[in-house]
């Protein structure tokens, strides 16, 4: 039986900066410790990449999970991250409950926005900004009685990020 998403999977050039990025833009944590494979074939077979050699972490905020990884064998096909337009995972959105107070804090962790300011559709409020490594990532504030809001989901905790100010 099929319950949903478990995680999403994000291949990272510098692990350290996108779990620093992930913690203190959207908090996530850092579940268990980091692991790592090298010339492992049951790996390379899961993973479909003969030779593999890659650093990962598995991050979770509320019924989200992150897995990062840092693959340094085999090079990649390309370095260029995704934009929303091209074919295959894009992007993965964040909820907030108030996009404008948020915006200027994901800013100071790291995300750009291009200049742009979100854009309210009535239903949603929402902007799609970049992590320090220039994926997509949609932030998005559901607006009451949509029919998405995180809130109609029963049993679910919300964590807050970290504060900025120290």
């Amino acid at each position: 039986m099929i319950r949903g998403i478990h995680h999403v999977g994000i291949n990272v050039r510098d692990m350290d900066r996108m779990i620093r990025f992930y913690r203190e833009a959207f908090g996530f944590e850092l579940v268990g410790e980091e692991f790592g494979w090298e010339d492992e074939p049951l790996l390379d077979t899961i993973v479909d990449v003969p030779g593999s050699k890659a650093r990962g972490a598995m991050l979770r905020s509320g019924t989200v999970y992150f897995e990062l990884f840092q693959y340094s064998a085999p090079e990649p096909g390309s370095i260029e991250p995704k934009r929303p337009n091209d074919r295959g995972y894009t992007h993965f959105c964040i909820d907030t409950t108030d996009i404008a107070a948020d915006m200027p804090r994901l800013e100071a962790a790291g995300m750009t926005f291009s200049g742009r300011q979100f854009v309210d559709m009535g239903h949603v409020r929402t902007l799609y900004g970049y992590d320090p490594e220039g994926n997509v990532i949609e932030v998005q504030q559901c607006m009451p009685g949509n029919g998405m809001e995180l809130e109609d989901q029963p049993n679910l905790k919300f964590r807050s990020p970290p504060s900025n100010s120290a």
